[in-house]
């Protein structure tokens, strides 16, 4: 099993190189974008030719179209290689496996057919993707603070111009979720033919909020891949309910002991975990603690 891991990241450079190590195999490729703000020597510092930098790098702003130009990138690259992989996980700089490479690599093996995305209907509530992500038009990061605080307040006053987001999805249901996935190549190369085919539906998630948890998930929520959907393989504790997750830290570790499995009650539903996030680049020790925790659950200790 070929595995191209796509990975986008920023502000985490050291811990880049630990989350290389952990991966690297003979069998996988790394493909990343490094946000154009950011100086990516620190990055490039680590060297192998299996690890692809994009050079077509953009500025990468949160909650914005850019995060969807970044993954873009790095997967119509990965696609092109000459590799031929058959799976594609997408991870952010700040990712880490909770399983060793091997074992991964043994799950994709016997899951060759499952595509792995988080989706919910829109809107939903109970996960916070409601429709106004869609309906209102969001104006970009460099749009004028004066403007942003304008539209801000506006929204939250339910008077900001609502756009009819049917005219572009048609009869297509609308899904939102998380970022992160993990693809066969059919499903990866279907993602790309459809937005090289329909320009419009990346014209209208280019001012839409969060779209890198929508529009992709969108797409596959209504191709044929979607029967073979399940939930995505990547832990992340929002029970801060902040903008991001809490950082892994050793209440997190604990959890990774006793299991490497979603329960039931999550709100995606059952499933593997293989990677969680976030790790800060001060978390030396809690990595090495985890690649022991890694090493004796696979030992059968």
């Amino acid at each position: 099993m070929k595995i191209a891991y796509l990975i986008i990241a920023y502000n985490n450079a050291r811990h880049f190189p630990r989350l290389i190590r952990a991966l690297n195999t003979p069998r996988c490729g790394f493909f990343v974008h490094i946000d154009k703000k950011y100086d990516i020597t620190p990055y490039t510092a680590v060297r192998g030719q299996n690890i692809v930098f994009s050079r077509n790098r953009v500025p990468v702003y949160w909650g914005d179209f850019s995060t969807v130009e970044a993954i873009l990138i790095v997967l119509r690259e990965a696609l092109q290689s000459a590799e031929g992989f058959e799976r594609f996980v997408l991870l952010s700089g700040s990712d880490y496996p909770v399983r060793s490479a091997e074992s991964i690599e043994r799950f994709f093996e016997s899951h060759r057919e499952t595509e792995y995305m988080n989706l919910v209907p829109m809107p939903s509530k109970a996960l916070g993707k409601p429709l106004t992500r869609l309906s209102y038009y969001r104006p970009g990061p460099l749009t004028p603070p004066w403007l942003l605080f304008t539209a801000k307040a506006l929204m939250k006053l339910h008077l900001w111009p609502h756009r009819n987001y049917r005219k572009v999805l048609g009869n297509m249901k609308p899904y939102g979720g998380s970022m992160f996935w993990a693809l066969t190549r059919n499903a990866a190369q279907y993602l790309l033919d459809f937005v090289d085919r329909r320009p419009d539906f990346l014209r209208f998630y280019r001012n839409t909020y969060c779209p890198d948890e929508m529009m992709l998930q969108t797409i596959l929520g209504n191709s044929p891949f979607a029967p073979n959907i399940r939930r995505n393989l990547t832990y992340a504790d929002w029970s801060a309910r902040g903008r991001s997750p809490e950082w892994i830290n050793r209440k997190h570790l604990d959890l990774f002991k006793t299991t490497v499995r979603f329960p039931p009650d999550d709100p995606y539903g059952p499933g593997d975990m293989l990677f969680a996030r976030k790790f800060s680049e001060d978390a030396d020790d809690l990595v090495e603690e985890l690649n022991r925790i890694i090493a004796e659950r696979e030992a059968g200790g």
